[in-house]
């Protein structure tokens, strides 16, 4: 970590994600209307180097150029015009020179004119491909909505933020997966990883959040979701060919919170260790008492699972995460790992949402903007007793 970052989480770790995205964004916006320019740019300079040199030098480059960078940043409309003002450009230089309508200069006229009409194509086709990339993301944010819900904010009585970063370019979920469900028996929820990322993921994922779904309302306790959960992603693996079925598990940590007040149980199935932060800023590594085997992979050796109860006082937050988040690595000094433990104790937050929110900020700062596996991350907030549902709140330092 620079030492940048340990002064922003010194002074209260505020986000500042978006405040790089808004001078990304103007950065940006100055960037295409400096490009946006260039074939006007072009013409007038094309003009101006064909009248003040003599007529056997030619400025046909420069305006054949103008109608093909326009046809990326402009609409039909607009590549037209750049088009026909570089026919027009190459007539008024050939009237100025009192040209005849000689082979090269007709040529000349042609070369522009082909140019320009290429340009028209160039713009339509990639119009088409815009509006099949719009539409293939609009299908993406849906299927991600179906598969993936964002949790409410408040479940239960407890305060619930959820965030998703899939490693996959122009992917909107990958190979983890999250999901919290009010039951009979108390808030329930699942975090997991499964093996692989990206869009090929996606079928498990959405087994493993299914059965959950079912089991969390119908199992009593907490070790019988799981082992639901377990004969889910076999019967998955066994209709699977290949590496899938030999390969195929996630780990998970399930959590069960009682209404109102009292411990928090975990079944741990392979998967990083939870964190309890306390409002002190103080913070608790949740681990299992005995290591068990992911999800899926019962057929290498059955254990019943145990649930590990944990204090879970009011004005606390649990973390919960995958290993995207862990296994992140810098960029100065290179390949170190992020850790959560060391990053996050100390530290107090006035709510769930902005843990995440600074989590998020700081490993992009910690790997330079870059991520080689999804990283889901879940906070579960105990309000404290006196703390109203909804409140304006600064960061605090101890």
């Amino acid at each position: 970590m620079g030492c940048g970052t340990s002064v922003a989480l010194r002074t209260g770790w505020r986000p500042q994600v978006r405040q790089r995205s808004d001078g990304g964004g103007r950065d940006g916006s100055r960037r295409l209307a400096l490009v946006r320019l260039l074939p006007v740019v072009l013409l007038v300079v094309g003009v101006v180097l064909d009248v003040a040199t003599p007529p056997d030098l030619t400025a046909a480059a420069l305006f054949a150029a103008a109608p093909l960078i326009a046809a990326p940043f402009f609409g039909p409309v607009g590549t037209a015009v750049a088009g026909a003002s570089a026919v027009g450009a190459v007539l008024v230089t050939e009237y100025l020179h009192d040209i005849p309508s000689t082979g090269e200069a007709v040529s000349e006229l042609f070369t522009v004119t082909t140019v320009g009409a290429l340009a028209l194509f160039i713009n339509r086709m990639l119009r088409r491909s815009g509006e099949r990339l719009a539409s293939a993301r609009v299908i993406a944010e849906t299927a991600q909505r179906a598969v993936l819900p964002t949790p409410a904010e408040r479940i239960g009585g407890l305060q619930v933020a959820a965030r998703y970063e899939a490693a996959q370019a122009d992917a909107f979920i990958g190979g983890d997966l999250f999901a919290v469900q009010d039951t009979p028996y108390g808030v329930r929820l699942v975090v997991g990883d499964v093996r692989g990322k990206g869009l090929e993921a996606v079928e498990a994922v959405a087994v493993v959040i299914g059965a959950f779904r079912e089991a969390a309302e119908q199992e009593a306790t907490l070790e019988a979701v799981a082992g639901r959960l377990d004969r889910a992603l076999t019967r998955e693996g066994a209709r699977r060919d290949g590496l899938d079925a030999v390969e195929g598990f996630t780990t998970a940590v399930l959590a069960e919170i009682p209404r109102g007040a009292g411990p928090v149980r975990l079944v741990n199935r392979g998967h990083p260790e939870p964190l309890l932060l306390h409002p002190d800023g103080a913070l608790d590594a949740l681990t299992p008492s005995d290591p068990a085997l992911p999800l899926g992979m019962a057929e290498l050796g059955v254990w019943p699972d145990r649930a590990d109860t944990y204090p879970f006082p009011a004005g606390s937050t649990l973390l919960f995460y995958t290993d995207g988040l862990s296994e992140a690595r810098s960029v100065e000094p290179p390949g170190v790992f992020y850790d959560p433990h060391e990053r996050l104790r100390g530290r107090i937050f006035p709510g769930p949402d902005r843990v995440l929110d600074a989590l998020i900020d700081d490993v992009r700062r910690h790997t330079g903007g870059g991520a080689s596996d999804d990283m889901a991350l879940l906070a579960v907030g105990r309000p404290g007793v006196r703390q109203p549902e909804r409140r304006r709140t600064m960061p605090v330092v101890p």
